[in-house]
């Protein structure tokens, strides 16, 4: 069910929607799905990390699925996604929480590769067809719960798939994408997961099947206007919307945490980057924000180390 996608000319009808997701049952609560718009947010990764458009996709496709992934859990619960495969992005991560916040960033924006066979953005060349995907859920206990999975395909749609039927156990379909116009910008992002619970008959089985090989490229959809609602009734008609949530970019770094980060190198490295440089620059892996520290805010900190 990944799609793979490509560049276009034509722009959104509505590039001010929100994003948004929404998770729903169907068949009497035997299978559950969850669909996101979420161009904006990747939109806004793109603009922070100045990512090339095939970084864009995957990055894109990674953050649209732990949006998802993220409206599984409960709470103050969250998630991390890492997907290392062995191509030249390098590392992709995802944090993504129960409120529809996500965040995120690849470890070489700038990596943009010719289309592949069919004419589409080579996210798998991208990304590589070696390596592991990681997911690593807090769900507030003592420890993490960590699920990893061999990398597919690349192309990060069927590797998810691939996730949750082997780390899970619960058969999912995962259908992910991201336009990208010729200026870079993203036109459309979203994602549609439908996740088949025990009970299913043979026949419900193939029904979903069957509607699920129909489906456009989610980007196509949701960049003619449709909703995350109706992204689901295109598979499940009889869908019972359940929770509709909106999705956020939400970085937790501030000066304060980057100030406690300094503080907990200690005072010789403080006095070390004062001697040699005078200044320091932090810059968030994350959301791209650089936190600049003066001479003097350096010493202030070196002060509160000797405390």
């Amino acid at each position: 069910m990944e799609n793979l996608e490509h560049t276009h000319n034509g722009g959104s009808e509505n590039p001010e929607e929100r994003d948004y997701l929404v998770r729903g049952t169907a068949l009497g609560g035997k299978v559950r799905a969850f669909a996101v718009r979420s161009t904006n947010l990747v939109e806004e990764l793109r603009r922070r990390h100045d990512t090339f458009p095939t970084a864009t996709a995957a990055l894109g496709r990674t953050l649209t699925t732990a949006a998802m992934m993220g409206a599984m859990l409960k709470g103050e619960e969250k998630l991390t996604i890492q997907v290392k495969g062995s191509g030249p992005l390098g590392q992709i991560v995802a944090d993504a929480n129960a409120k529809g916040e996500v965040r995120g960033y690849v470890d070489h924006p700038h990596v943009h590769l010719p289309s592949n066979a069919m004419g589409k953005l080579d996210v798998a060349g991208a990304v590589g067809t070696e390596g592991f995907l990681y997911v690593t859920k807090d769900l507030g206990l003592k420890e993490p719960y960590r699920g990893s999975v061999p990398i597919v395909s690349g192309e990060l749609g069927e590797d998810f798939t691939y996730y949750f039927a082997a780390s899970e156990q619960t058969p999912s379909a995962v259908g992910i994408g991201v336009l990208v116009a010729p200026d870079n910008s993203v036109i459309s992002a979203g994602g549609l997961i439908v996740q088949l619970l025990p009970g299913l008959s043979d026949e419900e089985i193939d029904a979903i099947e069957r509607a699920i090989s129909t489906l456009p490229p989610v980007s196509a959809l949701i960049d003619q206007g449709l909703s995350p609602e109706e992204l689901i009734k295109w598979v499940l008609p009889d869908v019972n919307i359940q929770e509709s949530l909106d999705v956020v970019f939400r970085c937790e770094c501030s000066r304060e945490r980057v100030e406690r980060t300094l503080i907990s190198l200690g005072s010789e490295e403080i006095q070390g980057i004062i001697d040699d440089q005078g200044v320091a620059e932090v810059v968030c892996h994350f959301c791209n924000e650089t936190y600049q520290f003066e001479r003097e805010d350096l010493e202030q900190i070196l002060e509160q180390t000797r405390r």
